[in-house]
């Protein structure tokens, strides 16, 4: 299947080749300390644009396109730890340790790819999705609709059904996202969604392997955000021995979109408190 669409940012696109062969493509701009971002489920690298001129004033920013989307290729067999690996990769490219930055299936796959690669300086986590006790990130009857959705060549509305029912995003941010310059690639990486909501689904958080991640750690979570993934978000925290949660009051699971620049702000100041 030919990977989604992505809008011509008129950067040049640079590769890794990931443990699997997978060849991982990432944008490089800005100039300082390196910064990767790593985007979640549906999105592709743009979905940083909100923030990422800002944040290239301070770093050289990496930004990741996932396997499937945009510019990165794809392998038949999925796999979260594959996702992990192909972080791992970009990371280990760049000469320097970096800050990694993932944002909800993006911050587990950032958290997971932290134990495969010594050349990361610090982490940022926004709301990592991965249930919690018996709970379920989505649900099997939301899955089930969303899959049906997907066989009839409903692509918009089983992405819209996440962020609805999954993400809990109010109408107005919807709203926002469907404006968006990226929106109709959203739309055509619709058909990753089911993979990886099995993942997270099927995720097993075991708190001793993060016992000796000591990197130091901020984790962001919304106040809005849904219950399950503030639960993961604190879940992450207790785990981690170098960890502090940072609350984006009155906004929920994009504060990227709904408050650009405190989100900025914090990532900053969490980088510069450590020098």
């Amino acid at each position: 299947m030919a990977n989604p669409p992505t809008p011509d940012t008129g950067e040049e696109m640079e590769t890794v080749t990931s443990a699997d062969g997978t060849e991982i493509a990432f944008e490089r701009t800005g100039g300082g300390p390196p910064l990767v971002l790593v985007h979640g489920t549906t999105a592709d690298r743009t979905r940083w644009e909100p923030v990422r001129p800002a944040f290239e004033a301070s770093f050289t920013v990496y930004a990741i396109d996932r396997r499937g989307r945009g510019e990165s290729g794809d392998a038949d067999d999925y796999a979260l730890e594959r996702e992990a690996e192909d972080v791992a990769a970009v990371v280990d490219r760049i000469d320097e340790p970096a800050v990694l930055l993932g944002h909800s299936y993006g911050a587990l796959v950032s958290l997971e790819a932290a134990l495969r690669t010594d050349n990361v300086r610090s982490l940022v986590l926004y709301e990592p999705a991965f249930p919690v006790g018996d709970g379920e990130i989505t649900p099997e009857e939301t899955l089930a609709e969303m899959e049906a959705l997907l066989e009839a060549g409903e692509n918009e509305a089983a992405l819209v059904l996440l962020f609805e029912e999954i993400a809990e995003l109010p109408p107005a941010e919807l709203d926002a996202l469907r404006s968006a310059p990226n929106w109709p690639a959203r739309v055509a990486a619709a058909h990753t969604i089911l993979r990886e909501s099995l993942a997270e689904n099927e995720y097993e958080f075991d708190a001793a392997r993060f016992a000796d991640l000591t990197v130091p750690t901020v984790l962001l979570t919304g106040s809005e955000s849904p219950q399950i993934l503030d639960d993961a978000t604190r879940a992450v925290d207790k785990a981690l021995p170098n960890s502090r949660i940072v609350t984006f009051d009155g906004h929920g699971h994009a504060a990227m979109n709904t408050a650009p620049d405190r989100f900025v702000d914090e990532v900053l100041a969490f980088v510069q408190g450590l020098q």
